[in-house]
């Protein structure tokens, strides 16, 4: 029985195919034509359909016509084109905005186009990073209401909110967690009324205190001690509300845990004081800025270090981040602002150092016919040494503070400030004579000149054009950014509406640069301003601002100075301005107001 494994070798040789006949194995250009395809089928049988084949059924033109569909569906998909496919994804957009507001109670006739136009051009301001909310003017911050907590501390250096929560740090070691008060919900629509003739006045209870945590200076030489072992100099939230973060003169960057203040990560890399921490805003990631010259970015995901930062000359003493992968950073005596692009890894210098206003004059005094005659508007430009504060407005623009007084905005447009307020907080009265001189007995017509206030806490709402800024004068001063972003207009003071009559007879109002109407006004908040912290109450802040002041007998970096004050922080509950006060200047800051009673 022959088999395959028992046939002869000639046998087993397999018959060669006759290759006349066989298709071209190389894909040619002819062959690739002589293929069939799906659109050459269709058209074959669509070419058979019109000659009116008799044996041809319906069914099959059908089947035809089904898959001829079918091929032109998909093929439209593929080629929708750039411009196509953005018009199609805006219209699905307005469809949603449209479905927004009707869920609201509103009916399709009842929304205008303008809102939608405004609600459009909020969105792509807030996309691109812009400035779009103009709330300064809606605000009534004369009517404010202010309450003091505080605990057992030293000076208190820094202050972080994350609603209804907020942390102090103080330079005891000391980490405090409170919680605010919900504010009174307002009474449901009943009876119209009379509008009041004043606002209300809003209520602000004190915030309790939930949980604190104390280092020890005596374990500076233990590596293994889980806590500050020398004055905590900043803190930040995330907005999460998962951690914070504190970084202290002991060169540590702490990482807790929000609900227990359980250390969670100590990093150690910094080689000086830390000095500053800001949240990129929606993110885990952090920014730290040291007295070594340096910021380092961190990620709180993985807990973990991501680079390092460098450029500046000198201290890094404030650092300030919003929603892009990028933070500004002040360096304090090299008088530079630097904006770091991180993703790019390049970076932007600003330079400072000007004086801000007219070149240097003798100073004028009491005694001076000006002052007498009530024109105290200091005309000596003081030269910038240090830029000490940062807070960014939008991606494009920020605010710096000085050891001058100046407050000065900046474009990333341009190189040097666009704008600057000079002795923004006025000036402090000259030394006495002993004071000013060495001598036993001294002279009586030697005398020191007044100095400017620093600016020593600025605070901003992301994407808004109001700005806060803190000295020793005892007020939170309010700003805001003029529509076309190149100044900024003095609203007033927090809790205070200064009114003063001028020499036609009109009045206006004042309280800026040590004006004498703003030295006799009471000062609401004593001591150094060391922090300033802000967020809105409800919904886009339909309910208002919450403003938190962190406070001291001295300035958190040294005790160089004392004043008088109490330690702790202040809390101040602002309300929307009605139509009454809207009209009576405080949506008119920083301009003549006439006719007022």
């Amino acid at each position: 029985m022959s088999s395959f494994f028992t046939a002869p070798a000639s046998q087993k040789k397999r018959k060669r195919e006759d290759t006349t006949a066989a298709a071209p194995t190389r894909f040619t250009a002819a062959a690739l034509d002589s293929r069939p395809s799906k659109s050459n089928k269709v058209r074959a049988a669509r070419d058979e359909s019109i000659s009116g084949s008799g044996s041809e059924d319906e069914g099959t033109l059908r089947a035809v016509s089904d898959e001829e569909e079918t091929l032109s569906s998909e093929s439209g998909s593929e080629d929708e084109t750039g411009a196509q496919r953005r018009l199609r994804l805006a219209e699905q957009y307005l469809e949603n905005i449209k479905g927004e507001v009707e869920t609201v109670g509103f009916d399709a006739e009842d929304v205008d186009r303008d809102l939608i136009a405004e609600r459009l051009k909020e969105d792509v301001a807030a996309t691109k990073g812009r400035l779009y909310r103009h709330i300064a003017s809606t605000l009534d911050f004369s009517a404010v209401n202010k309450t003091l907590f505080r605990a057992d501390t030293q000076a208190t250096t820094s202050i972080a909110v994350c609603s209804p929560y907020v942390y102090t740090v103080s330079k005891d070691i000391t980490l405090i967690k409170w919680e605010l008060p919900t504010p009174p919900t307002p009474p449901p629509p009943g009876k119209k009324k009379k509008p009041p003739k004043k606002p209300p006045q809003p209520t602000c209870r004190r915030p309790t205190k939930l949980l604190y945590t104390r280092g020890n200076h005596h374990e500076s030489r233990n590596p293994k001690y889980q806590h500050h072992t020398a004055p905590i100099l900043t803190v930040a939230a995330s907005q999460d509300g998962k951690y914070i973060a504190t970084g202290g003169a002991d060169k540590r960057l702490i990482i807790w845990s929000a609900a227990d203040l359980k250390p969670l990560r100590i990093f150690t890399q910094h080689r000086d004081a830390v000095t500053g921490l800001a949240f990129r805003k929606g993110t885990n990631q952090l920014y730290s800025s040291s007295k070594d010259r340096t910021i380092k970015t961190w990620s709180l995901d993985e807990l973990g270090y991501m680079e390092t930062l460098f450029g500046h000359q000198d201290e890094v003493v404030d650092v300030a981040a919003l929603a892009l992968e990028r933070c500004v950073s002040v360096g304090a005596r090299d008088r530079t602002a630097r904006l770091w692009k991180v993703v790019e890894e390049s970076q932007l210098v600003f330079r400072g150092g000007g004086g801000g206003g007219e070149k240097r004059r003798p100073a004028r005094h009491e005694h001076d016919p000006a002052m007498v005659n009530g024109d105290s508007t200091p005309k000596t430009s003081y030269v910038e040494g240090s830029i000490d504060r940062v807070a960014m407005i939008d991606e494009e623009s920020f605010v710096t503070g000085s050891d001058n007084g100046g407050i000065s905005l900046w474009s990333l447009q341009k190189k040097k400030p666009v704008f600057t307020v000079p002795t923004a907080h006025g000036l402090d009265p000259p030394l006495k004579p002993e004071e000013a001189s060495a001598e036993a007995v001294p002279d009586p017509k030697v005398r020191g000149e007044p100095q400017p206030r620093w600016v020593t806490a600025l605070a901003t709402i992301p994407y808004s054009d109001l700005i806060l800024s803190g000295s020793w004068d005892g007020r939170v001063r309010v700003w805001r950014v003029s529509e076309d972003k190149k100044r900024i207009e003095d609203v007033g003071v927090l809790g205070q509406r200064l009114i003063v009559a001028t020499e036609n007879g009109d009045t206006r109002m004042t309280g800026t640069n040590g004006s004498q109407a703003d030295s006799e006004a009471q000062p609401l908040v004593r001591g150094v301003i060391n922090d300033i912290e802000v967020f809105e109450r409800g919904i886009r802040g339909k309910d208002g601002l919450c403003i938190l002041v962190a406070t001291g007998k001295e300035h958190r970096f040294g005790r160089w100075k004392t004043h008088q004050g109490k330690n702790g922080a202040v809390v101040f509950e602002v309300l929307k301005s009605t139509s009454e006060a809207a009209t009576d200047g405080v949506g008119s800051a920083g301009k003549d107001i006439n006719n007022m009673q």
